[in-house]
């Protein structure tokens, strides 16, 4: 009859590629039922979007057969428990993830919406918040132009904003109170006190990850929302061109400053070169190569992936389809691959706390 022992022993000889630890001692094995010649078990992984899941189950199935009997029935749970910043939480947000760039244009909006809807599609709670006061896409990018979002009274009394759910996600946006056609002349306390409403008096519920789609630039809305909320890290956004390079330098700089002092979670290069619908193999390097590639190795941050310049982009966002609302679309695998190394290199960071 197999104990209980026996498998954790088997099991302790598989490694957490990520954490470098043995998944016993992380904790990561829980729940075993044994019957006969059927076992099984949960694997707790440290995010639903885990990239190496597939290589953590095999390394399992590999243990139990070499350190136990390669005939027994095994059935693992791959699940998960994402872990959450150390600190105050918000709202019961583990995360708080802002994607960010030194410059407009560079499509940090479109980078942001897609990560969120690909972290919903790997299986986390996940909320976008549109800090973006200058300029908020979010009600166009998801086809909520004029919805208003509702409110709730919670336990305490305390009357809430209740974000609006749509592919998924929840989401708010400074678009969702204000006329789109009625200028507003933002005066710096007003916009610091707009942005901590929607992060404060927002009924968020739990979620794993909330992406922030911040301004561009590094200004009052940066600094506010770094020191006063637990974040978790940042994704920054470029375009390969030089120009944009030296912005996202200045970005970068900011959120290393000792006064912020937030992870990097690793660069992603927009617009990183043209594909014609026609020539699917065909890339046309527009802008110039892999600038995102050495802005990343330069300081020591993943790089996170490359998204083309292609039209169908663009026009998913002005229909109120983010493209990675299309699970056949290939771009989608990109942003479903770039979740995946943001959530994997926040489980790294959190793990080392």
């Amino acid at each position: 009859m197999v104990t209980k022992e026996q498998i954790l022993n088997a099991l302790s000889y598989v490694e957490e590629p990520d954490l470098k630890k043995d998944l016993v001692t992380l904790n990561m094995i829980q729940n075993i039922q044994i019957e006969d010649q059927k076992i099984a078990f949960d694997v707790i992984l440290t995010t639903p979007a885990c990239p190496l899941k597939d290589h953590i189950e095999h390394a399992c199935r590999n243990a139990i057969a070499h350190f136990i009997d390669k005939n027994l029935e095994v059935q693992i749970n791959m699940t998960s428990n994402v872990i959450g910043k150390q600190g105050a939480q918000v709202s019961g947000i583990k995360n708080i993830i802002l994607v960010s760039s030194g410059k407009g244009g560079v499509g940090k909006s479109t980078v942001a919406a897609n990560l969120a809807l690909a972290l919903h599609a790997k299986g986390a709670k996940t909320g976008l918040l549109d800090a973006d006061i200058y300029g908020p896409s979010l009600p166009i990018m998801f086809g909520l132009e004029g919805a208003k979002p509702g409110s709730v009274e919670m336990p305490d009394g305390q009357v809430k904003i209740e974000p609006l759910e749509k592919f998924g996600l929840k989401l708010l946006s400074i678009g969702f109170f204000t006329d789109p056609n009625q200028p507003i002349p933002w005066r710096g306390p007003m916009t610091t006190s707009a942005i901590k409403q929607l992060f404060n008096d927002a009924n968020w519920g739990e979620l794993d990850y909330l992406v922030v789609d911040m301004p561009p630039g590094t200004g009052d809305i940066h600094i506010t929302v770094s020191q006063t909320f637990p974040i978790a890290g940042a994704v920054i956004v470029t375009t390969p061109q030089h120009v944009a390079l030296a912005d996202a330098v200045k970005g970068i700089g900011m959120f290393l400053m000792d006064s912020i002092n937030i992870p990097l979670l690793g660069v992603v290069e927009n617009m990183a070169y043209f594909t014609p619908a026609e020539l699917p193999e065909n890339k046309y390097y527009i802008f110039g190569k892999d600038g995102g590639k050495r802005l990343a190795e330069e300081y020591k941050v993943p790089f996170l992936g490359e998204i083309p310049l292609l039209k169908g982009i663009s026009d998913a966002g002005d229909n109120g389809f983010p493209i990675a609302t299309d699970q056949e679309d290939p771009v989608t695998k990109s942003f479903l691959t770039i979740a995946e190394k943001v959530a994997q290199q926040l489980s790294i960071i959190q793990s080392q706390v």
